[in-house]
């Protein structure tokens, strides 16, 4: 199966690299000229989706996926899949979906969860929004890249879902770096507080496998100096997605827009290239105002 794989970062480069090895044909393209082992080179975007069976996108964000999309429909033969694992705002992802089927394509929006971690072991969880043939074509290289895929249902679905659950993310490390705070500030072991609540009511990912707090729990970023497996800069544009998302809808977000709020701070005063998990330590400096 001849896959193309357009951005080949921190994220893409590994999904790529676990597509070879597994002995799909990879051709692969990023706009740095990174090179991935096992995939070939193409010189353009267009050039890597042109006689695909399957596309692969893995971009910053929505304006890129649309160029990018613009770009490479028209090259890639009918018939063939489109799997963007890009986060991107829904009406971004519903964009893509368009322009495939306008020119005879399968497309399916399929953010991920994991973080490099995941795409580097082939551990990744796929989102997916799409036509269920889209799911079940998409699903071979789900397999590789992942350990899990759900068919949140149809087009920009994928999208909506990767947001609901970064919005969760984003809310749950703020309330666990804020209970820290608390109990360093009225004299509570951090251990203890940790034992109690990763067995308690209050249990959560964010306190039980991704505890902000260093030499406490498994390991984490913050055993590492907060460098990033999910860095704040990211979490803010989930977050302010999450926003975007919810302004279109209607919804009630208030916890989600203070918690942009937060992040947008931290990612201001220079911190966001360190892990989301960094909040505890910036919160910790803060004074009480709110």
């Amino acid at each position: 199966m001849k896959v193309g794989f357009i951005g080949l970062g921190r994220m893409g480069g590994p999904m790529a690299a676990n597509l070879a090895k597994a002995g799909f044909s990879v051709t692969g393209f990023d706009v740095l000229g990174t090179v991935v082992d096992g995939v070939a080179q193409a010189s353009s975007a267009s050039a890597a989706a042109e006689d695909a069976d399957a596309v692969v996108t893995m971009l910053p964000n929505g304006d890129t996926l649309r160029d990018v999309c613009d770009r490479i429909v028209s090259t890639a033969r009918k018939g063939a899949l489109l799997v963007d694992c890009s986060t991107v705002d829904v009406d971004s992802a519903r964009h893509a979906h368009r322009m495939a089927s306008a020119h005879g394509l399968l497309s399916v929006d399929a953010p991920v969860s994991g973080g490099t971690g995941g795409a580097t072991a082939g551990t990744l969880t796929f989102m997916a929004g799409g036509s269920d043939q889209a799911f079940d074509a998409a699903m071979l290289l789900f397999r590789v890249m992942g350990k899990r895929a759900i068919h949140c249902g149809d087009a920009g679905s994928g999208q909506v879902a990767k947001i609901c659950n970064n919005m969760i993310l984003g809310i749950s490390m703020i309330a666990v770096s804020e209970a820290f705070g608390l109990a360093d500030k009225s004299g509570l072991s951090r251990q203890k507080l940790f034992e109690v609540v990763s067995t308690s009511s209050g249990s959560c990912w964010s306190m039980n496998a991704y505890c902000p707090v260093p030499g406490v729990g498994p390991a984490s970023p913050a055993d590492n100096g907060y460098k990033p497996g999910f860095a704040s800069n990211l979490m803010l544009k989930d977050l302010k997605l999450s926003q975007q998302a919810a302004e279109a809808a209607g919804a009630a977000t208030p916890l989600g827009a203070l918690a942009t709020e937060l992040f947008g701070e931290f990612v201001g005063a220079g911190y966001g290239d360190l892990d989301f998990s960094a909040m505890l330590p910036h919160l910790g400096s803060m004074a009480r105002e709110r």
